[in-house]
This record gives C-alpha cells, structure tokens and sequence, in this order.
C-alpha cells in the first residue's frame, strides 16, 4: 500500500472512531429507572411508516451506529439500526421509519454513487439492510444513513477486486471473542486505526449472560442470561453500543461468522447443555438477533431464522477465497458428555464415540459445498475462515498410541469429520490452505498434518497452516499452561493466551503474514497495543515460518 493511500485511510479511521464517539454521546437519553431496576428492553410490533427523526422525542436515532460487510466485486450490504437508547427499546414506537442512505465516491459525499430508501420496520427491530449493487470493483467507498434531520456517522466500505484481477495486497484483520463483561474494547480501536481492506470476524460477537451496563465492568457477574428474542436484541444494542467496536466497523467491510455464544455456551446443532426440549425456539430467536445486527445477506428458507445459512463464500479477486463456514448449527451432540449436553474433556482410551466415523462437524450439504469451492477455486490462497481451532490440543502427553485427553466442543472431538476435511483439501488441489480460528482465547500458530501425534515429514505432510487468534475481551488459562500444550502437541508451534487482542494479516501473491497483537490491559479502554509474533507463510510451502 502506499504512503499516500495509508494516510487517507488512517485519517479516516480516526475521523470515524470521532464521530462514533460523539453519535453515542448524543444518544444519552436520561434513565427512569437504575440499571439495577431495568430489564432489556421490549419488543414492538405493526405500523405505518414515518419518515422524520424524533417520533418519540427521544434524539440521536443512530445510536449503534453503521456497519458494512459481504462485499462482492458489484455489491456490499450496509446496516443500522434505527434505536434512540441503546439501553431503552421500550421507548421505540410501534412504526416502521422511512430511512434514507448514500454511497458515495468521496468522503465528503459529493459525488455520490448510489442512493435510495430503506424501510425500519419494527418486526426486525427497526433494523435496516442494504443491499447496494451496481458498484465499481475493488474501490474504496463511504456510506451514511439519514432519518428527518439526523444523519448517521459515515463508514468506510469498498468492494472486492474483479474476479479475474490479481490485487498486490490484502490487509485483513481477524478478531473474535468480545466479552462484555471481561474487559474493554481497546483492541478494536487498534483495529480501526490499522485501516484494514476487511476485517474477518469469527464468533462470539455477543455472550448470552451478564449485566445491562453502559460501561465494562471490573468483574463479571452471571446474571440476565438470554432466551427470547427481545433479550438477544437488548444483548446486541448493550455491545453496539461500545464506540471502539462502531469504529471498527465504521473502518472496512466484514464478513462474519457466529460461534456457540450468540445463542448458548457449547450448543450443538439443536441441542443445548440444558438438555431444553425448546431449545428450537431460542436458537431461532437467537439468529433472528444476530442477522438484524450484522450487515449480512438473508438466507432463511422459507423465512425460517432457525435455519439461517450462515457458510459463505468471498473471493478476493484471484488472490484469495474465503471459505466461511458454520462449525455449530449443523454437529452432532458432543461426545461422552454424561447427564447434560455441552462439552467436557475427555480420554481417548475411555470415549469410544470419539472415533465414530459418522459423528460429524459441518454436515454433509456443507462438506460438499466446501469440497466444491476448493476444487473450483483458481486462488492463490484459500482461507477457510471457521470458529474453533483445528490442531490437535491433547491434555496431556502423547506417549502411546491410545494416550491423549481432549476437549470435546473443538475439532478434536470430531476427529473423523476433520479427517474428511483434510481429504477434501488434498483432493481438491486447492492452493495454499489457511486456516483462521478463535473460540479458544489463545494465540496459536500450527501445522495441520493427517497425523496430529506425531512430527510432519515425508510421511505426515503438512496440509495446511492455521493461525488461531486470541480473544477481544474473554478470558483464557494461565499462559504455564499452554506452554505445555505446545510441548504435548507436534501441531502446535507458537502459544499465547494471556494476552487479549486481534490478528493482522498482509497477503499478497508471495506470501501471507500475519501478526499476533496483544493489549497490554484489557480493562484500560486506552491501553497500548503490542505485536507478541509474527509469522508468515510462503506461496506453495505450507508451514509457519516465523518472521
């Protein structure tokens, strides 16, 4: 990138970090009641459409500010919501808003690319969806909504290169895991002012229990666990509400994916650690929330949220495709979890089900999907973007060959659906495999081989490199302690979990770099940011190189 391009987009991550800012000081609509007393707030339904700001004279109307993602060659999604109180949504009135929005070629909006109207309907939680097409390949764009006189923070978005262009670079940056309740934001700050061309984020936007604070606490407290549709919305307005994480999103088009936490700690496909026999309904609710936040294209069948699509695939020009897939709506149950469903960490030895060749992580119209987009793909690097890491992390030494004790919710308690998926990248012939994952709180650069037991070499080549980001916000365990995992593991080359942060990757035709960057204080809003490693992969030589 050069110089003159960087300070335009660095300028302008700093200019939107201001204006979220100030959007979410305008929107301090007075309490009447404490947080102690309040609930999340209720739903609203039916009406007629309005077109001017203040209805309910209650102010700022963007409070959670714009977001922008699934950028195509032609086409990206914008997003808001229209909410004058992140903390209040009882106060919206049962109508439907007319909201106006812009895409333009220049920040200051003259010359404008597309415009038009969009409808806030109450049944989506006043939230708003745009589908802008008709745009010019690989271009950088800025985007506004507008409702009566209020106009919202204006957001940085571009479109992917051509399909059939080879861009020089792409900066990508990975996050995943943001806590309320275990620290500030300050990472996405650091992500906004790195100006990435897009950000991947792979789960854990929101976590399904905790208090309805304005700001992070110094301590989490298990309390107002979500089941209902309105709760899940009164979690994603709390979480939106934060400045750093609108900056984040005000700097570059996303592309997400969601992980067990949107709607219950280690839920598998139907199936939660209750055991709830109406488990359906809340995850159906759960989805409904997360696609009326996220700026993300619709694919219900038949309406259906419960059943929402969430496996995508983004082509970055020829010099990328993103593979993005769904680890959670489509497992079966956890192995050998006895008197409840989640997880637990099991022995190799004493769980049989382990090694049930039809347990499976992805389901079957998925797996044929990924194989097809690997086989199809003319990349030079495929990037499969999923939630939870793919090495083998054992527990405790591997001496024999029935030794090893796991934890049953990641990759290795579904050893047989990641040998398919290893089948299917070497099948394909699919250049240069890149796996991105989070879930597990912890920096981990590894080298995936057939055989996680035992070294790479002749007879155990390396498949593909993944690189495992740490958490936003969310706790992990003691860094002695994954030191050890590191030693156990021959997959593991590279471990950090104290350390919170995000990922930030430079991929060009050669070679795809990547560094780990770590907060100093998670609880500090203004805490400095460090890189811990760096690493990179060479085009046609898997493996971790460090740099």
């Amino acid at each position: 990138m050069d110089a003159g391009r960087r300070d335009l987009l660095l300028s302008g991550a700093r200019l939107s970090a201001l204006a979220a800012t100030a959007a979410v000081a305008a929107a301090g609509v007075t309490l009447a009641r404490s947080e102690a007393e309040r609930g999340p707030p209720r739903g609203r339904s039916g009406g007629a459409a309005q077109s001017g700001a203040g209805t309910n004279g209650a102010g700022y109307p963007f409070s959670l500010g714009v977001a922008s993602g699934s950028p195509l060659p032609t086409a990206v999604v914008l997003w808001t919501r229209i909410l004058y109180d992140p903390f209040n949504a009882a106060a919206m009135p049962p109508l439907a808003f007319s909201v106006r929005w812009e895409v333009a070629h220049d920040e200051a909006f003259r010359s404008i690319a597309a415009k038009g109207t969009a409808l806030a309907a109450p049944e989506l939680a006043h939230s708003v969806h745009v589908d802008v097409t008709g745009l010019e390949p690989g271009r950088w764009y800025w985007y506004r909504f507008m409702l009566g006189d209020a106009v919202s923070p204006a957001g940085r978005t571009r479109t992917a290169p051509a399909p059939d262009s080879m861009p020089a670079a792409l900066k990508l940056a990975v996050a995943s895991c943001q806590h309320w309740e275990f620290g500030s934001y300050a990472a996405h700050r650091h992500l906004a002012a790195a100006a990435p061309d897009l950000v991947a984020f792979l789960g854990d936007y929101i976590y399904e229990w905790g208090a309805y604070q304005r700001q992070h606490p110094q301590r989490a407290v298990r309390v107002d666990e979500s089941f209902t549709l309105d709760q899940y919305r009164a979690r994603y307005a709390q979480y939106k509400s934060d400045a750093d994480l609108q900056a984040a999103h005000l700097a570059a088009p996303w592309i997400l994916t969601w992980d067990d936490h949107e709607v219950a700690n280690d839920y598998a496909g139907d199936r939660d650690e209750r055991l709830s026999p109406i488990f359906a309904a809340r995850r159906a609710a759960a989805y409904q929330a997360y696609y009326e936040h996220q700026p993300i294209r619709l694919n219900a069948p038949d309406g259906r949220y419960g059943a929402m699509r969430m496996h995508q695939r983004y082509d970055w020009g020829r010099l990328a495709r993103f593979h993005v897939l769904d680890n959670r709506q489509y497992r079966t149950p956890q192995a050998c979890t006895v008197g409840r469903g989640g997880s637990s960490s099991v022995y190799w030895r004493e769980c049989a089900a382990l090694r049930d060749p039809a347990r499976d992580m992805l389901g079957a119209p998925q797996q044929r999907w990924l194989e097809q987009g690997l086989k199809e793909s003319v990349a030079r690097w495929n990037i499969l973007a999923q939630q939870t890491l793919m090495a083998g992390g054992s527990q405790v030494p591997l001496v024999n060959g029935d030794d090893g004790r796991y934890w049953t919710d990641g990759w290795d308690g579904y050893p047989a659906a990641r040998q398919r998926l290893y089948d299917a990248l070497q099948a394909s012939g699919a250049a240069n495999p890149v796996v991105l994952s989070g879930d597990v709180h912890t920096f981990y650069a590894a080298e995936l081989t057939r055989d996680g037991r035992r070294p790479s070499g002749a007879g155990n080549p390396v498949i593909a490199t993944e690189f495992c980001g740490t958490s936003v916000t969310s706790s992990s365990r003691p860094q002695a302690r994954t030191l050890q995992y590191v030693d156990m593991n021959p997959q593991l080359k590279y471990g950090r979990s104290d350390k919170r942060g995000y990922m930030l990757f430079d991929i060009t035709p050669e070679r795809s770099s990547v560094l780990f960057q770590g907060l100093d204080d998670v609880r500090n809003p203004a805490s400095a940011i460090s890189t811990l490693a760096r690493f990179s992969v060479l085009n046609n030589q898997n493996g971790v190189r460090v740099n």
